[in-house]
């Protein structure tokens, strides 16, 4: 196998480069941590071409790479040299710093934990191309925030290193490691760094994404925003913004990346190719906390739709390689590819998922046909997710439903009854909690569930005043209720969480706390105010040729009572204004009873 120099070698001429492969000929003594020799070449090469020289040494003390560029950078292939993934990976890593300095830094000591080397040292080279300190980094134990503490060693003198020393330190770093490597690996979560551009938003979009990411159940270690640019259609950020995150990745030891908005497939793949870490955006982690929290049997299908959609056009096969040859003695081709069969296996699931809705859509429009011919108001609750829609049901109706303070804690539609001050009894449904940015695929698989929104008579847009951004909060609510078609339904402004506030509430609703209650009475008192005044009680005598008009008032209004007589049907029902209007276009002065 040929020994090539990796890394960026571009504008090395080809006889300085053979003389670093000439590194691969260098071999350790047993109980020689980096030869004086080879720290001596490192760091002339490094003199002459100016950049980073990385050096892989096995415990046999064979080198088993040599890169140029930075180590955090680098891509290293098959790296471990030891199987068992209970122990360090058997390779200890040489790099050069060209500026002098050989104290290790951040990406050096974050790439010694991610990679789990043998150890990490860095050697200061000298303006004249000549080996002026080193250091070197060890994992040490376990700390609280479930990070390695990294033991330092230097300044050395590089032509008399503790050779032995440094060495037994390796045997010393993975006894400790190997002693609680499967617990914590077994208890850590993923770390987490949030990428977004930077905006004009009126908050942070990137704090709303790390309470996302907290309610996944990563930790979040960093954040980084791009200055307000043109999209880029590779990477989103740029390949320089792309190379940054790899080294934040390094020194945070992040195993995963946030993007605050939907990435392409091909965007995706590119950062994950140049970070070397796991990709993931806002639409993919609102799908994941869904697919956690979905508990009923329609939820869940609405879930697995949203998300086969989100994944048909992200899945990526591995060419020729996983064909399928086609039956018969005569094959033609390579047959169907495992990517082929893949995305028509998701598309069959796709259309089963559909169907399946559908019967479940039939079922609840059943439902909410028998419901539309009672008596009883229908009042929504909608607002922005955790704003306390859950906790207010429970306070209107002791409906036990579950309420935490973490976005999307309920999927699953609930409708319960209430009583007024009056004694009328209402139906409250609470609905899925909205979202700045919420994926369109959840929103086309949620519509059975959000046409209790459509139907009701009354809405209450529960808004979380303690939040600093309530005001942007309600406005993202409101434009999804445009979109559904249900701007024009009357609604209240439920300013919830008041207690936790210490500003005055607006004035254009009513200041409540569904934790302690207060306020929840005068809520109730305006909604019976709401419903009766928004639609007035009408008798009529409908013609039975007049049939528009009792199609209308079966779509539009709330029929209360419904008889048969000899001139017509008579009908007492509850009615809008505009419906009144257009029902005496129909009936002239005829229908009055």
């Amino acid at each position: 196998m040929e020994n090539k120099v990796n890394g960026n070698v571009e504008g090395i001429r080809n006889t300085l480069l053979e003389r670093i492969a000439a590194l691969y000929e260098m071999r350790m003594e047993a109980n020689v941590f980096a030869s004086f020799e080879l720290l001596e070449a490192m760091a002339e090469y490094t003199g002459a071409i100016g950049r980073e020289l990385s050096v892989y040494i096995g415990r046999d003390g064979r080198v088993t790479d040599v890169s140029i560029g930075d180590s955090g950078k680098v891509s290293m292939p098959n790296m471990r040299l030891v199987r068992n993934e209970d122990r360090l990976c058997g390779v200890r890593c040489i790099h050069t710093h060209p500026n002098g300095d050989g104290r290790l830094s951040g990406v050096d000591a974050g790439t010694l934990r991610s990679m789990r080397l043998d150890a990490m040292a860095a050697l200061g080279v000298g303006a004249e191309g000549q080996p002026v300190n080193f250091y070197a980094g060890y994992l040490g134990e376990m700390e609280e925030d479930g990070t390695r503490q990294v033991l330092l060693y230097g300044p050395l003198r590089p032509h008399k290193l503790s050779q032995r020393a440094l060495m037994q330190e390796i045997y010393l770093a993975d006894e400790r490691f190997k002693s609680a490597t499967k617990d914590v690996r077994e208890a850590t979560p993923e770390r987490a760094i949030l990428v977004g551009l930077e905006n004009d938003a009126p908050y942070d979009t990137l704090a709303e994404l790390g309470e996302l990411a907290a309610t996944a159940g990563a930790v979040v270690v960093g954040r980084s925003t791009q200055r307000k640019r043109e999209i880029d259609n590779a990477t989103y950020i740029g390949s320089g913004k792309a190379e940054e995150l790899s080294l934040s990745a390094s020194a945070l030891e992040a195993d995963l990346l946030i993007f605050d908005d939907e990435l392409s497939p091909v965007q995706a793949r590119n950062l994950e190719a140049i970070t070397g870490v796991r990709v993931i955006d806002r639409t993919a982690l609102i799908l994941d906390i869904f697919a956690r929290h979905a508990q009923s049997r329609e939820g869940k299908l609405q879930v697995e739709l949203a998300q086969l959609k989100y994944e048909l056009p992200r899945i990526f096969g591995q060419g020729k390689a996983l064909s399928r040859q086609g039956a018969g003695t005569i094959a033609r081709g390579p047959g169907e590819t495992k990517l082929e069969s893949d995305k028509r296996r998701i598309r069959r699931r796709i259309y089963e998922l559909g169907e399946e809705l559908k019967a479940v859509e039939k079922q609840r429009g059943l439902r909410r046909e028998r419901r539309q011919k009672d008596t009883v108001p229908r009042v929504a609750l909608v607002g922005y997710t955790n704003a306390g829609k859950s906790t207010l049901l429970n306070a209107l109706t002791g409906a036990g439903v579950l309420a935490e303070n973490k976005l999307f804690a309920t999927l699953d539609p609930v409708v319960r009854q209430a009583a007024l001050p009056s004694g009328t009894q209402i139906l409250l449904s609470d609905t899925v909690g909205f979202i700045n940015k919420l994926p369109h695929d959840l929103i086309q698989a949620f519509q059975s569930t959000l046409e209790e929104v459509r139907q009701a008579d009354l809405i209450l847009h529960v808004i979380d005043v303690s939040s600093d951004h309530y005001e942007s909060q309600r406005e993202v609510v409101e434009k999804v209720l445009a979109d559904l078609g249900a701007g024009d339904i009357p609604s209240i402004r439920v300013y919830n969480k008041s207690d936790a506030q210490l500003a005055p509430p607006p004035q254009d609703g009513l200041a409540i706390s569904a934790l302690t209650g207060a306020g929840v009475h005068a809520l109730l008192a305006a909604v019976e105010q709401k419903l009766s005044s928004s639609r007035k009680e009408v008798e009529l005598l409908v013609p039975y040729d007049k049939y528009e008009a009792m199609a209308l008032l079966r779509e539009d209004a709330r029929i209360l009572e419904e008889r048969h007589e000899e001139a017509g049907t008579y009908v007492r029902a509850l009615a809008e204004e505009d419906t009144l209007w257009r029902l005496k276009r129909i009936l002239g002065e005829a229908g009055g009873a």
